[in-house]
């Protein structure tokens, strides 16, 4: 029997979920306390944006770009890019393709460069070695498919920003839409080993032209060396999504994606197919959860976009056949895929040990320095 938050969506498919008395999940009451430590608004949030733009600027004094921003064509990127053009900021905007962008996507942030008059960077990924990544995760059967273009979508922004001296990178990443994140549904894009230990197993042709992020370089080159951060200026601009799409419509003429993460097609049959059916994790529960605790949705409103079917029968035939096509694979392949067993990432090598040890190291570097270091701000 599935039991459901009573204050937001989300249930029992986290496998270790917690209720309190009241029925209020664990992923509420962490909400509440991140809200209290990383979310601001109005004047409170102005003010600590204004901080922030300042230090930026002043850091960039001199370069050719002061930040990097990664645009995805997606709301919440493309929201960030075009208000940071008000805040008269410098921004390298680099894409990464991964052979998966819808051409609505490739519409939109042509619109954002024009009407920013910004330098974009595309790096377009080798497309064979995607395939081969990406057909390793299929046949390790574990959730997170999405690993392969965002730990490439990642390392590209470190490696842009090392390359041309930038210090700040900004993140459209916020906590009023993606602030409830189940840890049990899978391991972090980052992790570089169960990255390389899945594609050991599975793939077929080395990576001679992917680039991946160094468990030392991540915890602790670019955040202790290079003095990188990475920054999410939406968490203080009192951020609403439905909101941020009505600006780029009328702003930039932004054309909106029937779902979340639209704007690829692989992440579309992955969050909305893949994933439920293999593992019964439907991403639109985290999703709308954090729009109820942050006050964009009614928890009513939630469950009624919730009894909405996650595909339709065409739509979804088509993509399948679509993702076939692309991966060179027939149908009863990639039926074989989906009825494999599933694995969870652990079962693959990762830098789940040596993550622990770097925190407790990262600890003793701060007070060493005298000042408080952390990866996001």
């Amino acid at each position: 029997m599935t039991t459901v938050c009573s204050r937001c969506v989300m249930d029992t498919s986290d496998a270790t979920i917690q209720f309190d008395q009241a029925g209020v999940c664990n992923h509420c009451h962490k909400f509440d306390t991140l809200q209290s430590l990383q979310m601001f608004g109005g004047a409170e949030g102005e003010a600590k944006l204004s901080q922030m733009v300042e230090r930026i600027k002043a850091d960039g004094a001199g370069k050719e770009y002061d930040c990097i921003i990664g645009l995805s064509g997606g709301v919440d990127s493309s929201y960030l890019a075009v208000k940071i053009k008000d805040f008269g900021l410098r921004p390298l905007v680099v894409h990464v393709d991964a052979g998966w962008n819808s051409e609505l996507a490739v519409s939109n942030i042509e619109k954002i460069i024009k009407y920013c008059n910004y330098d974009l960077h595309t790096h377009v990924m080798n497309w064979e070695e995607i395939r081969d990544l990406q057909l390793s995760y299929m046949k390790a059967a574990v959730a997170n498919q999405d690993v392969p273009q965002d730990h490439a979508f990642f390392s590209s922004m470190y490696h842009f920003a090392v390359k041309n001296n930038i210090k700040y990178i900004l993140s459209g990443g916020n906590l009023a839409t993606e602030a409830v994140f189940p840890d049990t549904w899978h391991g972090s894009a980052m992790d570089a080993i169960n990255l390389k230990a899945i594609h050991k197993r599975y793939g077929s042709k080395p990576l001679r032209d992917y680039k991946t992020i160094s468990f030392f370089e991540y915890y602790f080159w670019y955040p202790f060396v290079k003095g990188m951060r990475t920054l999410r200026p939406l968490n203080y601009m009192g951020y609403d999504k439905k909101e941020a799409e009505r600006f780029l419509q009328e702003t930039i003429g932004y054309r909106s994606y029937a779902r979340k993460h639209g704007e690829s097609i692989f992440t579309k049959l992955f969050q909305n197919y893949y994933l439920p059916t293999k593992f019964g994790y439907d991403k639109r529960k985290i999703h709308y959860s954090s729009m109820v605790l942050s006050g964009q949705l009614t928890r009513g409103d939630a469950l009624a976009k919730l009894a909405e079917p996650l595909y339709e029968p065409a739509e979804l035939e088509m993509d399948i056949e679509y993702f076939c096509k692309k991966m060179r694979i027939n149908r009863g392949e990639f039926d074989e895929l989906m009825q494999a067993p599933i694995h969870d990432y652990s079962d693959f090598d990762n830098w789940d040990s040596l993550q622990h040890g770097a925190k407790r190291v990262q600890s003793l570097l701060q007070k060493a320095l005298g000042r408080r270091i952390n990866i996001y701000s």
